[in-house]
């Protein structure tokens, strides 16, 4: 049983191009949206990122760890929070446990630093969303969840949640108005943009800021531009 859970964990494990290929194309497109989402509020600073979709499968997961990657690259001290409480996936991308996260801390098992570990990449932690609850709404939209922000805030420059999509259940519009802002993933040839509409309506029925959205999986042909950055 354990060798297969060993298989089943490598064969989710996901690359992450901003820490294994950072001269990339890929690459220097996560640090255009670092350098917009600086920009994208001028008044207040931003300290705290949702990151979300219309639905499953469209790389909101990626971005959010592509997008903390760079954050913590560029010298700021990134928390990546796994609060995707149904489907979890950030485990898998840095190669970390999850048997303890997120859940534990919001129903009092756990201690901050418990529950978060050093990812491979210098200045980002992560932490898991440990054993999935039965109620994922309830917690997310608790006191416990609240304090939990204001902790992270006062330990990490950045904090940068990744959660469920917004039109499959409503964990992401809970949290969405509690953070700084919220970045919306969508993914080419497959988000339709009534779905995408949607999404934009319920997130901003919730009071939140969206700071900007995402194109995923778009063909790009290649240009002079991209050889000359991504060829050193």
């Amino acid at each position: 049983m354990a060798r297969k859970k060993n298989k089943n964990f490598i064969q989710k494990a996901r690359t992450l191009i901003t820490n294994s290929n950072p001269k990339s194309p890929i690459s220097e497109q996560y640090r255009t949206i670092r350098t917009n989402l600086q920009f994208a509020s001028v008044d207040k600073e931003t300290r705290t990122i949702l990151v979300t979709s219309a639905g499953p499968g469209e790389g909101k997961s990626m971005t959010a760890a592509n997008v903390a990657t760079v954050f913590a690259q560029q010298g700021k001290k990134v928390l990546l929070i796994d609060a995707d409480l149904r489907k979890p996936t950030i485990h898998y991308t840095f190669r970390v446990s999850n048997l303890t996260g997120l859940s534990n801390y919001l129903v009092g098992q756990n201690k901050l630093s418990d529950i978060v570990f050093q990812s491979e990449v210098e200045n980002l932690s992560v932490m898991p969303c440990g054993p999935i609850p039965p109620n994922p709404a309830e917690i997310l939209g608790s006191n416990a969840m609240t304090n939990l922000i204001e902790e992270a805030k006062n330990n990490y420059d950045m904090v940068i949640f990744d959660t469920p999509p917004v039109l499959a259940v409503t964990d992401s519009q809970i949290l969405a108005n509690a953070c700084d802002g919220v970045l919306l993933v969508v993914r080419s040839k497959q988000t339709q943009h009534e779905a995408a509409q949607k999404a934009k309506e319920l997130l901003i029925n919730a009071q939140a800021k969206l700071l900007g959205v995402v194109l995923n999986g778009k063909n790009i042909k290649k240009s002079n531009y991209y050889y000359y950055y991504g060829s050193s």
